[in-house]
């Protein structure tokens, strides 16, 4: 068995369809919809009424919106993460349609993260700097940085899970 820092295995339970069994590792594109998965889901919490509630997103159209996003802005971006990145728009609660307040429920264990859900609403900058760490550290990317340069590479890295040919590489 792999172990990493800590004595913590390298694999760990598949915390949903379309996480592998590696930490902070999604299945490619090519994968998930060969295996008939084109939804992803996620629970959010309004932080008005406090209900929690389950988003769903389409799979292709959300990266689709991501990846034409980091194609056309990535020169511009100078290894940082984008102010809408860093501050998410959050949906809107369905109970008590309060603008901006779904926020979406992480899990405390960082291994349980719902990182594709986080990466296809946008809503990775909900995360901590130590959450984001965690993603770059157990995918092989420096982790060194404000929040901001992590958070880049943290979607720049789960693209390029998703679509390992699209334009989604780091700059070193």
């Amino acid at each position: 068995m792999n172990t990493v820092r800590d004595g913590k295995s390298e694999t760990v339970p598949v915390p949903f369809p379309w996480a592998t069994n590696r930490r902070a590792t999604v299945h490619s594109m090519n994968y998930l919809l060969s295996n008939r998965i084109f939804t992803i889901t996620g629970e959010v919490q309004c932080k008005k009424c406090e209900k929690v509630f389950e988003i769903e997103y389409d799979l292709r159209g959300k990266f689709l919106e991501v990846g034409n996003f980091i194609a056309q802005n990535k020169a511009t971006m100078h290894d940082r993460a984008p102010h809408e990145w860093m501050s998410p728009v959050l949906p809107k609660c369905r109970f008590c349609n309060q603008e901006n307040s779904a926020k979406p429920v992480i899990s405390a264990k960082k291994k349980k993260i719902n990182w594709l859900f986080l990466l296809l609403g946008q809503t990775l900058g909900c995360l901590t700097l130590k959450q984001l760490k965690y993603f770059c550290a157990h995918t092989k990317i420096h982790r060194t940085g404000a929040k901001d340069r992590i958070l880049y590479y943290t979607y720049l890295g789960l693209c390029k899970q998703l679509d390992p040919t699209g334009p989604f590489d780091i700059s070193r």
